[in-house]
């Protein structure tokens, strides 16, 4: 792994841990294992690298994509969605104080939220293909179908260790649970895509 990458990396587990106050420039550099010159080399402020790091995070958290040309709806989403809920609890301590520190810092919310907004954009434009396809109903419009799905994953996955009676089954199950109720809420054709 390079010193960037190590330098992102750290960022990541420490601004989860303990916020942008907490999240030092020493501390930082001391948790990826080089010096904070080498760090200041790398990235003009604290503000860039935090950034930077929040910006990786996007890229990896958005890589998982929905097919142009939806063939198994079910599976297609089950897949989509075990995906994006692993990531959003690998990372909920992250997003928490993300959203926590949104009023001092909402650039920094602002740019987190730009996976959210891509992975929600990308689901709504499936779920439209689905339709236009006639594999499901047209009754609902994509994007709020999106916003309901994503929700869940959401509140499941940020959720669970704080409230675990809401969630009275196991985490590896939740969407096992939560697709086959959305399917069915959009009212996928199953004689069409089996």
């Amino acid at each position: 792994m390079d010193v960037r990458e190590s330098l992102l990396k750290a960022t990541i587990k420490l601004f989860g841990e303990v916020g942008s106050r907490g999240a030092t420039t020493r501390r930082i550099a001391q948790e990826a294992g080089v010096n904070e010159v080498t760090l200041f080399r790398h990235f003009k402020s604290k503000d860039d690298l935090l950034e930077a790091a929040l910006e990786s995070l996007v890229d990896i958290v958005a890589a998982k994509s929905l097919p142009d040309n939806p063939v198994d709806p079910a599976t297609e989403l089950a897949d989509w969605a075990r995906h994006h809920h692993k990531h959003l609890h690998k990372y909920r301590t992250l997003i928490r104080k993300t959203m926590g520190e949104f009023d001092e810092h909402p650039e920094m919310c602002e740019c987190s939220m730009k996976a959210s907004t891509k992975i929600a954009d990308d689901l709504a434009d499936y779920l439209k293909t689905l339709q236009l396809r006639g594999l499901a109903s047209t009754t609902w419009k994509p994007h709020a179908a999106a916003a309901m799905l994503m929700g869940v994953l959401f509140s499941d996955a940020l959720g669970r260790d704080a409230m675990s009676a809401r969630f009275p089954y196991a985490l590896r199950d939740a969407v096992d649970h939560y697709v086959p109720l959305f399917l069915n809420a959009i009212a996928v054709n199953k004689t069409q895509t089996s």
